[in-house]
């Protein structure tokens, strides 16, 4: 049994790692699978908020699909900065000064 594109039904398509994707990033890649477009970046800032103790540290993920990435436009604003509603937003920290674990 095959897809339209050639594949069979157990083959994944080809995926593509582009690093160093974004030039003012301190870490980035584009992830590219099929017609999906993945863009990675990753800033490093010398500070966390108040509440979390010395010597841990702080990670915090957004994710947002750009207006034309599907069917029909999404909609944002972008002059308030707000994520759309239902976006995932992730923020915890962890211990010890060596970083998060998948570094």
């Amino acid at each position: 049994m095959t897809r339209e594109d050639g594949r069979v039904f157990n083959e994944l398509r080809p995926v593509k790692i582009t690093t160093d994707f974004i030039k003012f990033a301190e870490g980035s890649c584009l992830i590219q699978c099929g017609d999906t477009m993945v863009l990675c970046c990753a800033s490093v800032e010398d500070r966390v908020p108040p509440h979390v103790p010395f010597g841990e540290g702080w990670v915090t993920a957004e994710y947002s699909m750009l207006p034309r990435a599907n069917r029909e436009r999404s909609r944002r604003d972008v002059a308030k900065l707000k994520l759309s509603p239902g976006v995932p937003k992730f923020s915890g920290w962890w211990a010890g000064p060596s970083g998060p674990p998948w570094i």
